[in-house]
């Protein structure tokens, strides 16, 4: 069943204590842009670096009578889970795709979560789950299409609208769709007027694809400076693509180009470190991908990336993606 807002306050009294109360900030650079006031959810500020720990923790929390904890992810749902689980005293595996940034991996181990690299997609990893799962009776916590981690991630929209009601659009980064369908269902809970959209990089953009198909389909994964979008829905997905088909507006796609400029901004203009699916939201604004109206805020969703390669970003460099390179610009050039 689709978790209610009734589910979402639940979460948040679990979650109390260990994914922490995050701040709500304007951003004045940000507002002076868009025109109106703009405002940064910080959950880059969490313990694990990300708003993963929300839904893990929530979920983690509702396992009952089991040998561990096992999840495909593209690095903070797996760090989520791993943090998680060691609170508890329980075996975590953390199954991902040769894709995931080393950074992520090295933390997800830091924790003491056991790490499977297999395939090159989300899907490949997602193998390796299911064989854990019926072989060795192990948990599954799915990234986004769990009522637990979307409930756990919906405490979010809780805090915005808490801290501004007067908030008319929320800018949500959208991958698997459980960070979008659980703000989605608090905010249209307490404000159904409230404008959502989702937003996304250009590179395999699953989510997106799957809502203008009707139906989840299958993307091909690509390197990308918002790694964390990265990953399909799954095809039997039965949770997240409905909420986010029923719960948002309209979803956005950005380019790695514009990726590259809002983590710079971001970086220089506000002072805060960020991973590139962090700043979709900023990238739509800087780009001229949305317009605005009123009162809006967007999720800095983590801050776990390669810090060799957020270096070049800062100093105007070039950043190779595979066989795509980003062509470089100092900021404010």
């Amino acid at each position: 069943m689709q978790p209610t807002l009734a589910d979402i306050h639940a979460a948040a009294h679990v979650i109390r204590g260990v994914a922490d109360h995050t701040p709500l900030v304007p951003s004045p650079f940000m507002s002076e842009r868009a025109g109106v006031e703009f405002l940064l959810k910080l959950e880059n500020m969490q313990p694990i670096g990300a708003f993963k720990l929300r839904g893990a923790v929530n979920a983690v929390a509702g396992a009952r009578d089991t040998k561990g904890v096992t999840c495909c992810s593209t690095g903070n749902h797996g760090r989520g889970v791993a943090y998680a689980a060691k609170q508890h005293g329980l075996r975590a595996v953390i199954c991902m795709s040769s894709l995931v940034p080393k950074a992520k991996v090295d933390g997800i181990r830091a924790l003491g979560a056991e790490v499977t690299i297999i395939g090159t997609s989300q899907d490949d990893a997602q193998t390796e789950v299911e064989r854990l799962v019926a072989e060795e009776g192990l948990s599954e916590i799915s990234p986004f299409d769990d009522p637990l981690v979307i409930a756990g991630q919906g405490t979010i929209g809780l805090e915005m609208l808490a801290a501004r009601p007067d908030l008319e659009t929320l800018l949500i980064p959208l991958s698997g769709g459980g960070l979008a369908a659980g703000i989605a269902r608090a905010a249209k809970s307490i404000n159904p007027g409230i404008r959502l959209i989702g937003i996304t990089m250009d590179r395999g953009a699953a989510m997106h694809l799957s809502l203008r198909a009707g139906h989840p389909v299958e993307v091909e994964e690509l390197p990308s400076l918002a790694d964390s979008l990265g990953g399909g829905i799954g095809m039997q997905n039965k949770l997240s693509f409905p909420m986010c088909r029923d719960l948002l507006d309209e979803t956005v796609l950005v380019s790695e180009a514009e990726i590259y400029h809002a983590m710079q901004a971001l970086f220089h203009e506000d002072r805060i470190v960020a991973e590139g699916g962090s700043v979709v939201g900023l990238a739509a604004v800087l780009s001229g991908r949305v317009s605005l109206t009123g009162p809006t805020a967007t999720v800095i969703t983590g801050r776990n990336l390669d810090m060799q390669i957020f270096a070049r970003i800062i100093a105007g460099q070039d950043v190779t993606l595979g066989d795509t390179v980003i062509k470089g610009t100092p900021y404010g050039a």
